[in-house]
């Protein structure tokens, strides 16, 4: 006896990367038992013993055969618990238990659990771009943690029961597809951090031009307040940021409700994470931190406490805006075009230059302290602004200062802006850092670098801030006073 039957489609990730995968099952006489080919790792294997309870639990019966259950192509490794419902799917239309239309058309992934309910599985933004390229029906769970994402024409299925009913009876998802809706958190406004005008000034430059920004100052002198509000100054996700970031928190296996809604994610990992946890890694492979700040910010509180091989390995995402991972089954790629902002007490007691507290630490400990960071990542920071300790009387006062909208639309004037003076300028070109300073400021620019010693990239970078702050002022060239605004910021960073 020998039947085969029509495949059922599904997908294998790899990385923020799917590979349309075809299930194939073979009935055959034998000893009944049910064996998994074509690379799979432990997970689908497992499978096995979940199609088997879950098929029982929903009404179906198992075939009295040696099935085998083939993963075509077979090169490719699959790992995951997305392949449970394609495998149950394509069993049930080789034993005639589910028509064959069920299968046409489709593309299925989500995890059974033993009595039969669908479970959603990470990757399903992947997945639903997936089949919307190859024009067919993603169904998977239909308490799937997409949520209010776009997912095409997508359907949700709770129980592989229901799958009797054929996948036009499916309900759709989509927005309110069942993610939880991310609301009721409290409002973030810089305007609730009181007494520190010019590290939102700092910020305000670091979001309108993307510059890299370093706040050192005191314990408690606000610097995780203000880090946690710089998304509220950067303009909305527009479409296609939003679905490249939904994508990565996807295979993640991460909401993504708030990005739906254009919030700028922001992460702030912990200064013990690994090296893997940072930049990703893992078996099987996922995104790091930073690739979940993709088109968002990347806070790292307490800089030189992060271990140092982690510190070092920012630097190539900071350069190229996405992070390669090579192993033996191939390179994983990962986006990671995101705003860093950092901070670091000035020494490991925190008073340094604090008038209100005297510095226990001895001068080779300080120095040792703040080496920890690296030259060639400090190099790739533009901005670094000292943050201390906030006058008691104002904040006891609670007097407000510059707010989130009045930083905002600093921001978005700037943008906009600089996209006139680029579409005014074509495809010219940017030139030199001359070409966009005034004759004065470049005399002054020529002075001051000499003076400090300034090697190209941090005379290159001092151009770019001073090119943002001209933008904000709505100058097409920086002025002396921008050039010296942008010197300021990056005195403490030294050359």
């Amino acid at each position: 006896m020998s039947t085969e039957a029509p495949s059922a489609m599904t997908a294998a990730l790899h990385g923020v990367e799917v590979t349309a995968v075809w299930v194939e099952v073979s009935l055959s006489a034998g000893i009944p038992g049910l064996d998994i080919v074509g690379m799979p790792d432990s997970a689908v294997l497992e499978a096995r013993s979940r199609v088997r309870c879950a098929l029982r639990s929903s009404g179906f019966t198992l075939p009295r055969a040696h099935v085998t259950i083939n993963l075509r192509p077979g090169e490719i490794r699959k790992s995951g618990t997305a392949f449970d419902l394609p495998i149950a799917v394509a069993l049930l239309v080789a034993t005639g238990q589910l028509p064959p239309s069920v299968a046409s058309g489709t593309l299925f992934a989500g995890e059974l659990s033993l009595d039969g309910e669908v479970c959603p599985v990470r990757g399903e933004v992947a997945y639903a771009q997936l089949a919307s390229a190859c024009d067919v029906t993603l169904v998977t769970s239909a308490l799937s943690r997409a949520g209010s994402a776009p997912l095409g024409d997508a359907r949700g299925v709770r129980t592989l029961a229901q799958l009797k009913g054929g996948v036009e009876a499916l309900p759709a998802l989509g927005a309110g597809g069942g993610g939880e809706d991310g609301d009721g958190r409290p409002a973030l406004d810089f305007a609730d951090v009181v007494d520190q005008e010019l590290a939102k000034r700092a910020l305000t430059i670091a979001a309108a031009g993307r510059h890299g920004a370093l706040m050192v100052g005191p314990p408690g002198a606000g610097k995780t307040m203000l880090a946690r509000r710089v998304p509220t100054i950067l303009p909305p996700l527009d479409e296609e940021e939003a679905a490249s970031a939904m994508l990565v928190h996807s295979v993640a296996g991460l909401p993504v409700d708030a990005l739906a809604r254009g919030e700028r994610p922001f992460r702030a990992p912990h200064h013990s994470i690994s090296t893997a946890g940072l930049v990703g890694g893992g078996r099987p492979v996922t995104p790091g931190e930073v690739s979940l700040a993709h088109h968002g910010v990347l806070y790292l509180d307490e800089l030189p406490e992060f271990a140092r091989v982690s510190l070092q390995a920012l630097r190539q995402p900071l350069e190229d805006r996405e992070v390669r991972i090579t192993r033996v089954d191939g390179t994983y790629v990962f986006p990671c075009d995101f705003q860093l902002v950092a901070a670091a007490n000035p020494c490991p007691c925190g008073h340094l230059g604090d008038p209100g507290h005297e510095c226990t630490c001895p001068p080779a400990r300080v120095a040792s302290y703040q080496a920890r960071i690296g030259g060639p990542l400090m190099d790739r920071i533009d901005l670094v602004v000292d943050v201390p300790r906030p006058d008691a009387s104002k904040v006891i006062d609670g007097q407000p200062g510059t707010s989130s909208g009045e930083m905002a639309e600093q921001v978005a004037a700037a943008l906009e802006f600089r996209s006139w003076r680029e579409a005014r300028r074509g495809d010219a070109p940017a030139g030199p850092p001359a070409s966009s300073l005034e004759p004065a400021a470049r005399a002054a620019f020529e002075s001051l670098a000499s003076s400090l010693h300034l090697g190209g990239r941090a005379i290159a970078r001092v151009a770019r801030v001073a090119r943002t702050i001209a933008d904000l002022a709505q100058r097409e060239l920086a002025s002396e006073g921008d050039v010296v605004e942008a010197l300021g910021f990056r005195s403490r960073a030294g050359a």
